[in-house]
């Protein structure tokens, strides 16, 4: 009995060892790695921040860049349209009565609007009021096409 004894204890010593050898292993592999990967972690920090820096300036680039003859172009083909062509901007909401819009040629929903005066109409189709926008929506328009289109509007309903 005392060998099996012996035997189980001599076991036990050498299981108990071997595990603290394994323990240290790979704890002195463990920091050994640290060590190696921080040059290695650096240049992954530094060329993520790269990438990110290029990604964030790719969201953020414009996407088409400003020219002043295009700007100027736009009122001059929409001085040689007629003035029916012009209004079709606004007879999106004129003709249907959109958001509370007088209709064109219902001289009761005009005839309030008009005592008002064309300069108050002019200024209020140029700059925008209430739910209607600055030029009906139509950016292209200048001034003067726009007061056009409120006098063929008030001449449509009267």
């Amino acid at each position: 009995m005392s060998e099996e004894q012996m035997n189980d204890s001599t076991f036990g010593r050498l299981f108990i060892g071997m595990m603290i050898i394994l323990v240290v292993l790979t704890i002195i592999v463990a920091v050994a790695a640290s060590f190696a990967s921080t040059e290695v972690n650096a240049k992954l920090d530094e060329r993520s921040d790269l990438e990110n820096t290029q990604a964030t300036a790719l969201r953020i680039a414009p996407v088409g860049k400003f020219s002043a003859t295009t700007i100027a172009a736009a009122p001059i083909s929409a001085a040689i349209m007629s003035v029916e062509d012009m209004y079709t901007s606004c007879s999106a909401c004129h003709a249907s009565g959109v958001l509370s819009a007088p209709i064109m040629g219902d001289a009761g929903q005009w005839a309030g609007r008009i005592a008002k005066g064309t300069e108050t109409l002019y200024s209020n189709a140029i700059n925008g009021f209430n739910a209607m926008p600055a030029r009906g929506g139509n950016s292209a328009l200048t001034d003067d096409n726009v007061k056009a289109i409120v006098d063929y509007m008030i001449a449509q309903s009267k």
